[in-house]
């Protein structure tokens, strides 16, 4: 992996408590999957949020960066969460909310 890339991304996921990398952007997901982990996540708190589809290289290295095949992904509290089907899981289990409130460790 690229090493800017990889300290562009550790500089995003530590900037902020919960990062969406999507397809899209919040006003306008291009995606199913990014719309709803966005619905998710947004009753939470502040959601920063990564347009993939802006640049190649940041939609694949990514994907390295957490070896993780598919997106959207989140980062809550500069850990690797996983995509919209587990954010899915930890909301309905209350988890999700545990997680933010928990803060970083």
């Amino acid at each position: 992996m690229d090493p800017t890339l990889k300290a562009q991304f550790d500089e995003t996921v530590k900037s902020h408590p919960i990062v969406l990398f999507m397809k899209g952007n919040a006003l306008f997901p291009q995606c199913g999957f990014s719309a709803r982990a966005l619905q998710l996540l947004q009753p939470l708190g502040q959601v920063h949020t990564v347009d993939v589809l802006a640049d190649p290289a940041v939609r694949q290295g990514i994907k390295d960066y957490s070896n993780w095949p598919t997106i959207p992904q989140v980062y809550i509290h500069g850990k690797f969460v996983g995509g919209s089907d587990i954010l899915m899981e930890l909301d309905q289990s209350g988890e999700l909310q545990a997680l933010v409130a928990a803060g970083p460790k």
